[in-house]
C-alpha cells in the first residue's frame, strides 16, 4: 500500500506519499480501505517529534478515518467485509489501509458522506468523554469552549446544545465568533480584545453562581490561572491541549474556594479495551451520541479536503489556524 512517511522530524516538507508495509488484521481487529483520514494537531506534534505513538500502534500519523471494511480478524462478530465505517485509532490513518480494533469503529450510513465521516471520530470521542463522561454535562449549564473554531470546539458547541447547555466561545475574528453563533454559541468572546473571564463572569451559570460550569481547554498552562478565575462554583476545568505550554502555577486557594476540579485527559494513550479505554468512549459515543449525527442534528464541519499527497499542506493550513472546523485527506474516491 502507500502511505504518508516521515523522512525525519521538522516541517511539513519531511512527509512524502510512498511505498509502506501492507497491514493484516489480528484478533478482534478490521482491515479498513481508507477513503478519507481527519488531520488533528495531535499530527503536526508527532510530525515535529513531540508526540511519539503509544507503544504498539501505526507509525504512521492519523487518528481518524472512513473508508470500506476489507476483511474482518478472528473474532469480528459485528462487522462485515463491506460495511461502511469511521474509525478511531492510536495512529495510520494517512495510508490506503489501515487495522483498527472492531471495538473502536462506528457504523457510516449510506447517505453520509464518507469524506466527512472522516472529521468525526476525532473529536466525537474528545468531545464527549470530556464533556459527558468526565464533566458530567447537564442541561442548563454554562459551558466556555476554547478555540470554538477548531474541529473540537465546532463539534463541542453543537454537543453542548444538544445536551441543553449554554455555550460560551473564544475565537480569534469576527467571521468565526458568528459562525460559532450559527452552531448554536449565545456568548461570543473576541480573544484577542476581549477578557474572556470577566465575559464569562457576567453570565449567570446553572448551579454554580457566575462562571462557567464547565471549561473546554486546549491552551494549557497560559490559561490556567484565568481559567480557575472563571469558574463557576462546583465547576470543572478540563483541559485537552497544551497549545500554550506545559508549566504554570495553580492557586490551589482560589480552586479551593470554589469547590474547583481540574482534569487533564487525552484520547490516543487510552488503552483499548478496559475502564477509561477507547472502547468505552466509542460505546458511549455510538449509543447516545451518534443518533444525534445520523440524524443530522450533529454536523460535521469540514474547512477543507485536499488529496492525501498534499498532506503537506493540509498541516500548513492547520498551523495556521485559518480553518473553521476540521481539514480532512481524501485517500480515495
Amino acid at each position: 500500500m502507500r502511505a504518508i512517511k516521515l523522512n525525519g522530524f521538522g516541517g511539513p516538507e519531511v512527509m512524502t506519499w510512498g511505498e509502506a508495509p501492507d497491514p493484516r488484521p489480528g484478533h478482534a481487529e478490521v482491515l479498513i480501505d481508507v477513503v478519507a483520514a481527519g488531520v488533528n494537531r495531535a499530527d503536526l506534534l508527532q510530525r515535529q517529534g513531540y508526540y511519539s505513538p503509544p507503544p504498539g500502534s501505526s507509525e504512521i500519523m492519523g487518528l481518524e478515518c472512513s473508508g470500506v471494511i476489507a476483511e474482518v480478524g478472528e473474532g469480528v462478530r459485528d462487522w462485515q467485509v463491506g460495511d461502511r465505517v469511521c474509525a478511531l485509532m492510536s495512529g495510520g490513518g494517512y495510508a490506503e489501509r489501515v487495522v483498527v480494533p472492531a471495538a473502536q469503529l462506528l457504523p457510516v450510513p449510506q447517505d453520509f458522506d464518507l469524506g466527512a465521516a472522516a472529521g468525526l471520530p476525532e473529536v466525537a470521542a474528545t468531545v464527549w468523554s470530556n464533556l459527558v463522561m468526565t464533566a458530567g454535562l447537564r442541561a442548563g449549564q454554562l459551558v466556555l469552549i476554547h478555540g470554538g473554531g477548531s474541529g473540537i470546539g465546532t463539534h463541542a458547541i453543537q454537543v453542548a446544545v444538544q445536551r441543553g447547555a449554554r455555550v460560551a466561545v473564544t475565537a480569534g475574528s469576527p467571521e468565526k465568533l458568528q459562525r460559532c453563533k450559527e452552531l448554536g454559541a449565545t456568548v461570543l468572546i473576541n480573544y484577542r480584545d476581549d477578557d474572556f473571564v470577566a465575559a464569562v463572569r457576567r453570565e449567570t451559570s446553572g448551579a454554580g453562581g457566575p462562571g462557567a460550569d464547565i471549561i473546554l481547554d486546549n491552551m494549557g498552562a497560559a490559561y490556567l490561572a484565568r481559567n480557575v478565575e472563571a469558574l463557576a462554583a462546583h465547576g470543572h476545568l478540563v483541559i485537552i491541549g497544551m497549545q500554550g505550554g506545559v508549566t504554570a502555577e495553580l492557586n490551589l486557594g482560589a480552586l479551593l474556594a470554589k469547590w474547583g476540579t481540574v482534569h487533564a485527559t487525552n484520547v490516543r494513550g487510552r488503552p483499548a479495551s478496559g475502564p477509561h479505554s477507547k472502547a468505552e468512549i466509542i460505546a458511549e459515543v455510538r449509543a447516545q451520541l451518534w443518533p444525534l449525527v445520523t440524524d443530522g442534528a450533529i454536523v460535521p464541519v469540514i474547512h477543507a479536503e485536499l488529496p492525501i499527497a498534499e498532506a503537506a499542506d493540509a498541516h500548513r493550513l492547520l498551523e495556521s489556524s485559518d480553518a473553521f472546523g476540521k481539514v480532512t485527506l481524501r485517500v480515495r474516491d
